[in-house]
């Protein structure tokens, strides 16, 4: 149980620093979208990109499975409001953005699977 919590860890913070960084300097192409199309302001953007790279406490979570835990909860809570925020946008009708609608049901639940491989690895 240990090699898959890993595995879901290292995987998933690399995800969450490679999304959140962009959003925290405000660059790159997402950006945009997230503030036109999605309706967020620049500060919201730069709390969901700082939310994604405290998620990457999920490595540290190897170490000391409680803060893995917490930080695989939280992000599925991020992830669920950016399911959220894509369905009021209309995303999920979109052929051409549902990929991105999608993508955050993905991390949810491979963030669950996380906190629970954590806990059983305890």
């Amino acid at each position: 149980m240990y090699v898959t919590a890993a595995i879901l860890s290292v995987l998933l913070t690399l995800i969450t620093i490679s999304a959140g960084v962009p959003k925290v300097r405000l660059k790159g192409a997402s950006i945009d979208t997230l503030q036109s199309h999605m309706g967020l302001s620049p500060g919201a953007v730069r709390l969901i990109g700082l939310a994604e790279i405290a998620a990457a406490g999920l490595v540290v979570g190897l170490f000391w499975q409680p803060l893995g835990i917490a930080a695989a909860t939280g992000f599925a809570v991020l992830t669920v409001g950016a399911a959220v925020f894509h369905g009021r946008a209309g995303d999920f009708a979109n052929p051409d953005t549902r990929a991105n609608a999608i993508a955050p049901m993905v991390f949810c639940l491979l963030s669950v699977a996380a906190a629970v491989t954590l806990t059983l690895a305890m």
